[in-house]
């Protein structure tokens, strides 16, 4: 699942509970499930922020050697 896949789905978690119709049992399985979503969107931005800093130490090194 991609993180725009996770944060759509979250997103429409989140309308579906801020409507205040659902039920105890239904929003138990929502909020378990936009948990899993959190931790999805979490994993991706960390991964993400380390190649970004990967790509800057590297472009800063570069930067050195010239």
């Amino acid at each position: 699942m991609t993180y725009t896949q996770a944060f759509q789905e979250l997103q429409e978690i989140v309308a579906e509970i801020e409507k205040g119709e659902t039920t105890v049992d239904v929003l138990s399985q929502k909020v378990k499930r936009a948990a899993e979503l959190i931790q999805i969107c979490k994993k991706t931005l960390h991964e993400t922020e380390g190649d970004v800093n990967a790509i800057l130490q590297e472009l800063a090194q570069q930067e050195e050697k010239s």
